[in-house]
Order: C-alpha cells, then structure tokens, then sequence
C-alpha cells in the first residue's frame, strides 16, 4: 500500500516565487509604521504568521488594533503593488496535475486571505486545479501553530498518518509537527535543506520532486 493517501500544499514558497515579494511588502510597511526592520531578518521571518511576525520585529501583539491595523495596511500593498511581481514555480501546475493523475487527494493549506490566495492561484495557473482551500478565515492561530494543517486535512478527510504536506519553511516543519503529519521540503522558498530538518525529504522545488518521483515518499 502507498504510504500517503492525501497531499496538502502550501502556496508561498511552495507553487509560486513570492516570498521576496512579501518580505519587500513587510519592510515596506512595516518601517511606514514606525518600524525600521532590516530585510534580511523580515525575510528570514516569512512563512510566519503575519500576526506573529510583527509581534517578532518588536511590533504589537497579535490581535490587538495596531497589530490589525499594520496587517490590513500590508495586505493593500501587496495586492496593489507586489502581487504583480509573483511568479508560478517552474512545474507547479503539472506537479498539481500528477498528484491528481496518481489519485491522492489534495487540498491547499494556505493561511493567506481570499482576497491574495485567488489571485496567486490564478496567476500560476492552478486556481481550477485547486478547488479545496483553506484560508485565513479557517484558522485562530497561524504557523507555526498547527491549525491551518488541521483546517486542511479536515477539508481533505485525510488521517494524519496518511497525509502530507509539501512546505518551504521551518515553520510549516513546525506546523506540521504539531499535527502530526509529515512534510515534504522544497527550498524555492529561500530556505537550505539544514534549515528544512525534520522534513521526511527535501527537493529543489517541484520540478525536482516530479523528476524524482518514482524515488520519493510519493511514489
């Protein structure tokens, strides 16, 4: 028997080439706000939840009003200036393709809003690939809190045992941990295979892993 039955995917990192485009969108904002954070460490913070990470960077805590006020001012940025600047990763749609082709069920694993995760979606071409989400409205805590990989398997109905998840970050190596579900690695997202410990395996980016296929946790 196949070891998995059902794959989540994470977007950022993961499908499409954002996550310098969303630190850039952080630096941005965040310094408007009174904050002056170097790229480098914003950068090394993506992944996380946004509400953690301006709490990271010396900024409010989550769920209070400057803490919403500064997330709501980012997410306007990004979709009028940055998203343009988002790029599919090379053989993410074909990658989405072969998951279904081989029968597992799948569903994205996103945190991010409707109003940023359709449009990603759309501009990789995987918006009618991918018709189970979940979204920032699906979860109270973000990664690398576990919840966003609960919301999904329960949209896939998957058992943690026979699930994983295809991530770009420590932190969803973290929220994977907390429930209980493997995790593939890719580094698109910036990130070494060091920094991906704990990852059942790590590859390229999708191309990688569709070119490795038959020697993979997939296979």
């Amino acid at each position: 028997m196949r070891r998995y039955a059902a794959v989540l995917l994470d977007v950022d990192g993961t499908l499409v080439e954002s996550n310098d485009a969303h630190a850039h969108c952080w630096a941005e904002v965040l310094e408007k706000h009174g904050y002056e954070v170097p790229y480098s460490r914003v950068r090394s913070l993506i992944g996380m939840g946004g509400d953690l990470l301006i709490h990271a960077v010396g900024g409010p805590e989550p769920g209070t009003r400057e803490s919403e006020k500064i997330a709501k001012h980012r997410s306007e940025l990004f979709l009028d200036h940055w998203l343009e600047k988002v790029r599919p990763l090379p053989k993410a749609r074909e990658l989405v393709l072969r998951l279904g082709a081989e029968g597992y069920r799948y569903a994205v694993a996103s945190a991010a809003s409707t109003k940023e995760l359709l449009p990603m979606l759309e501009l990789a071409d995987l918006a009618d690939l991918c018709p189970i989400r979940t979204t920032s409205s699906d979860v109270e805590e973000s990664k690398p809190n576990p919840d966003i990989v609960l919301a999904a398997l329960e949209k896939v109905h998957a058992e943690r045992h026979r699930t994983v998840m295809i991530g770009d970050t420590p932190y969803d190596v973290m929220a994977c941990r907390g429930a209980s579900v493997d995790m593939i690695g890719v580094t698109t997202g910036g990130w070494s295979t060091e920094a991906l410990a704990g990852a059942t395996a790590v590859y390229a980016g999708p191309a990688d892993l569709l070119a490795r296929w038959a020697d993979s946790p997939l296979a």
